[in-house]
């Protein structure tokens, strides 16, 4: 199990967009089932707090809060049960509160500025976003050379095929894809598709997810 700050994240990170908490059992069955031990649930909708609880209240998911743009969300993400935090820029005041809280949090960065501030808070591991957006696995490279220290999560366009060539990069600590359970199919409550798609992840991952 691959370890951020601690915290047992696996290297596979299905991001969620769930419409409807009442989705939230019967996903997280599929995700355990596919082989999946943590998630990121979005506050793209308002169904984000309580999903995040009810998937907090299973114990066997890790569960964290994505997309999380202020402070008071954070608050509320982690009240909620969320046992880290992700950001889709770098947002100080965000950062802060999960410092203060103990609670990991992994902020969007998309330049070396950005990662720059993000050692200087004292981090470690980074979502990197819009990842295929900005240049993918090459750029990656590019920019863990001056910060070999930093861990990044690539987020956004990372398909299960690109799973593999991202996760060959020695600073990349996971990737995080909607792609292992899209809003829609949650939607559409398929949940043995969810279940076959992390697992297919789970194997393009090495079988460590």
């Amino acid at each position: 199990m691959i370890m951020a700050n601690s915290l047992p994240i696996g290297r596979v990170l299905p991001v969620l967009v769930i419409e409807d908490a009442g989705h939230a059992g019967a996903l997280g069955d599929a995700l355990v089932k596919g082989g999946l031990a943590a998630a990121e649930v979005t506050l793209r909708t308002a169904a984000g707090i309580d999903a995040i609880r009810a998937l907090a209240d299973r114990g066997d998911l890790v569960v964290g809060a994505g997309t999380v743009l202020t402070a008071e969300q954070a608050e509320r993400s982690i009240a909620a049960g969320a046992r880290f935090v992700v950001t889709p820029g770098f947002a100080p005041a965000v950062v802060r509160v999960c410092q203060d809280a103990g609670v990991p949090v992994f902020p969007g960065v998309a330049t070396a500025t950005e990662i720059q501030m993000a050692v200087d808070a004292g981090l470690g591991v980074v979502k990197f976003f819009p990842a295929q957006h900005l240049g993918g696995v090459a750029m990656i490279k590019a920019l863990s050379a001056p910060f070999s220290g930093m861990r990044f999560i690539p987020t956004g366009g990372v398909t299960t095929a690109l799973i593999p060539d991202y996760l060959a990069v020695p600073a990349v600590l996971a990737v995080g894809s909607t792609a292992v359970a899209p809003a829609d199919v949650i939607a559409a409550e398929r949940w043995d598709e969810i279940t076959v798609r992390c697992e297919q992840a789970v194997t393009a991952a090495g079988g460590a997810a």
